[in-house]
């Protein structure tokens, strides 16, 4: 008996998957996903229901045969709780879960809660608590509708349910608001560290979570960071030198994976993560060329590029993974979508050289020369244009200081306007 129960206490629990949509295909895709995401939050996965469907019941997501379908499903495996593939209204939510006798969760539940799993650092912890408490928000009323029945006394007054209700939310608007003005500091901290790193070139890795950018970073850099196989192995930024021969410095960025329609209250609350690729001068989009949804991945990391208003900076496309691929037509067909797209594995090396090449090139073709004659008193002025610029050359008499500088289009703007206010010329270099 004892040992029954010891096992029964380490039992992991166990979840089964549903989902609704109008094309099959798609909707495996989808499940696919999200037993992936289940693994990710040590689930076991009993099984699965789908549904095609045009469009979902407003009161249980599923049609009323398909929830009794489910409910067999949740009671022959012994399931802990049933997880959709979509997000759920809080609705469906309270509805299915009186329906099942278990308890239902949906896709961005499932994705917050391997959030804050994987968060380590102050910064990640504040970010996930405030998107699950903004995703909770609007769903504070159901966990006290079993005291509406009380409501009583006449017109005017409120039954205990309701009471509560109001208190939790002015409790939990409270907590939202501390924990943006927390993440506020670390935001202006990430932005004072970004700017401070003006005289390098900032590269960010972005791409579909499991890619294998914490591999790709290790491998450029010798970083010797987490490299885990499961869905969002890295929540924390991480920024490192990477040597590119013939190339000034460079400063490369490991970032959160993305996934398709990831819940905009984590996008917004890791805001402050995401900026080392708002704020790159180029980013890396990192895709698995052995996963047969390639171009679905590529799709959802470019939507969410867009939603954080990174999609105006220069982006080339990096296909990981290239042991894994068997089929090189495939391969070709996801190189064509990018002429200056790089094939490569970071776990074996190959490839790491061309994507070196192609960043150097990127660079310099967007690089313009310049002299920029300093009288060699004003050691001010001449301290600051190294941060500005990379000082090429120089050379001096008893007057001057000839400086031969080279400039990225990005930062050409701020060197004019810093040079003007010196009252120097900037000349364009033979």
């Amino acid at each position: 008996m004892k040992s029954e129960l010891i096992e029964s206490a380490h039992r992991p629990e166990v979840a089964v998957l549903f989902g609704a949509h109008h094309d099959a295909i798609a909707l495996d895709a989808t499940l696919d996903e999200l037993a992936g995401l289940a693994e990710a939050a040590d689930l076991g996965v009993a099984g699965r229901l789908t549904q095609r469907q045009d469009r979902p019941s407003p009161g249980t997501f599923l049609g009323s045969g398909k929830v009794d379908e489910l409910k067999e499903l949740v009671k022959s495996q012994h399931a802990d709780m049933a997880i959709a593939g979509m997000d759920l209204s809080p609705a469906q939510v309270r509805n299915l879960t009186k329906s099942l006798g278990v308890r239902v969760i949906d896709r961005s539940e499932l994705i917050m809660d391997i959030f804050a799993r994987r968060a380590r650092t102050a910064q990640a912890k504040l970010q996930v608590e405030l998107a699950q408490l903004q995703y909770a928000l609007p769903r504070l009323r159901g966990q006290w509708a079993h005291l509406d029945r009380y409501k009583g006394g006449g017109v005017g007054t409120r039954g205990p349910g309701e009471k509560q209700l109001e208190t939790d939310r002015r409790l939990v608007n409270r907590r939202i608001r501390d924990l943006k003005s927390r993440l506020e500091v670390y935001e202006r901290r990430t932005s004072l560290n970004i700017s401070g790193r003006s005289g390098a070139r900032k590269v960010a890795l972005a791409g579909y979570t499991n890619t294998g950018k914490s591999t790709l970073f290790n491998a450029l850099t010798d970083a010797g960071v987490l490299a885990a196989n499961r869905l969002f192995a890295t929540l924390d930024t991480r920024t490192r030198k990477w040597q590119i021969p013939k190339c000034e410095e460079v400063l490369l960025s490991d970032t959160v994976g993305f996934v398709r329609d990831l819940p905009h209250h984590l996008v917004a609350s890791f805001h402050a993560t995401l900026e080392e690729v708002i704020e790159a001068d180029l980013v890396l989009h990192v895709v698995d060329a052995s996963d047969p949804h390639a171009f679905d991945a590529i799709a959802a990391v470019n939507d969410t590029l867009k939603a954080i208003e990174a999609d105006r900076v220069p982006t080339i496309l990096v296909f990981n993974k290239l042991d894994r691929v068997s089929d090189g037509m495939d391969l070709r067909a996801l190189l064509n979508t990018d002429p200056k797209a790089v094939a490569l594995s970071a776990r074996t090396g190959e490839g790491l050289d061309e994507l070196a090449d192609v960043v150097r090139e990127h660079f310099l073709g967007s690089s313009h020369l310049f002299d920029l004659h300093v009288p060699i008193a004003r050691g001010r002025t001449l301290a600051r244009v190294g941060e500005l610029a990379e000082v090429l050359s120089r050379d001096a008499d008893e007057h001057f200081v000839r400086l031969k500088l080279r400039v990225a289009d990005p930062r050409l703007s701020r060197l004019r306007a810093w040079v003007q206010s010196e009252g120097l010329e900037l000349l364009p270099s033979a």
